[in-house]
């Protein structure tokens, strides 16, 4: 059956009283639910169990859900071993007095659920006749799955939420964080709020800071120049939480003075250099070089062979066309023949 029809059939069993059937979310492993009024809680949970064509005859689980002013939803998932199929049947209790039919003798199982729910959202279970503790000490008191429920072990030490990890004690950069099930200072009683409950001295009775205030450096006034420090002397480190000076927007670090190092030549003019081979100066800039006068070398023609000198190592000059050894031409012999 899908869960349309296990629905509709509850209903039809269930037609003396109003009940109101609907499909939960789950996709794939989505449940009929259907909702009666409390007092026919036993009777719905009976015609599920015993309707052959339902056949919901094993109890999965038992719980409750808080809803604040509307009071307490008692849940109860019934499963079909032979169908393949299940059901969740929901009643609503009020908050002043929330009590309910047992259905121990229905499902035997069902005694631990019962118990459990009675523990931790306060609600009776007519008919159980043992609703004694079974997960908290005899002396605890109140019901810790109320949402009005304080966790006091989250107000007597530092909820680990509140700070990244690798976050110092000393304090930090985010919003401080309150943990879950902790009410706002101002909101629940008259004791405040002890140091490390995130959200401390927020309401009007105020409490102890969870973090101390840190102070931060002023920063240098607008065109200030930071001082730097002498030649081969260490520059002092800042003082834990100081920051150091920065240089104003748009100013430039000063030149090291005349002796520290090489100045540059001025623009536009062009450094002697006295290089070996080269007898001239470099003309200024914008200049053209003075051609040489008639029979004078230039500057790199001093060391020039004259004309009609062979170069260095036989070499030709730049710009002659090489030549090789005269030819001889073999001398005639006696007979007057080559």
């Amino acid at each position: 059956m899908t869960p349309e029809e296990v629905g509709r059939r509850v209903v039809a069993l269930l037609a003396s009283v109003e009940a109101t059937a609907s499909v939960s979310g789950g996709q794939g492993y989505a449940r009929a639910t259907v909702d009666v009024p409390p007092a026919s809680w036993a009777d719905a949970v009976r015609a599920a169990r015993d309707d052959a064509e339902l056949g919901l005859d094993f109890l999965d689980w038992l719980s409750a859900v808080d809803e604040l002013a509307d009071g307490f939803d008692v849940v109860l998932h019934l499963w079909s071993v032979r169908h393949r199929h299940g059901l969740l049947l929901r009643t609503r209790v009020p908050r002043d007095t929330p009590v309910v039919a047992s259905v121990v003798d229905l499902f035997p199982g069902a005694a631990w659920h019962e118990r459990e729910t009675h523990e931790m959202f306060g609600i009776d279970f007519a008919g159980h006749g043992e609703l004694r503790p079974l997960l908290l000490p005899p002396e605890f008191e109140g019901h810790p799955l109320r949402k009005e429920f304080v966790l006091a072990s989250r107000v007597a030490k530092p909820w680990p939420g509140a700070k990244e990890p690798g976050e110092s004690e000393a304090g930090g950069g985010r919003r401080p964080v309150r943990p879950p099930g902790v009410p706002a200072p101002g909101e629940w009683g008259t004791t405040p709020t002890p140091a490390g409950a995130a959200g401390a001295g927020e309401g009007p009775r105020g409490g102890t800071p969870a973090r101390p205030a840190r102070e931060r450096p002023a920063r240098p006034a607008p065109g200030e120049r930071p001082t730097r420090p002498v030649a081969g002397e260490r520059p002092a480190r800042p003082a834990p939480g100081e920051r150091p000076v920065r240089p104003a927007p748009g100013e430039r670090p000063a030149r090291p003075a005349s002796g520290e190092g090489a100045a540059r030549p001025a623009s536009g003019e062009g450094a002697a250099r006295a290089t070996a081979g080269e007898g001239a100066a470099r003309p200024a800039g914008g200049e053209a070089p003075e051609p040489p006068a008639s029979g004078e070398a230039g500057p790199r023609s001093a060391a020039a062979p004259a004309a009609g000198e062979a170069g260095p190592l036989g070499r030709p000059l730049p710009g002659e066309r090489p030549t090789g050894p005269p030819r001889q031409e073999p001398e005639p012999d006696a007979a007057g023949e080559s």
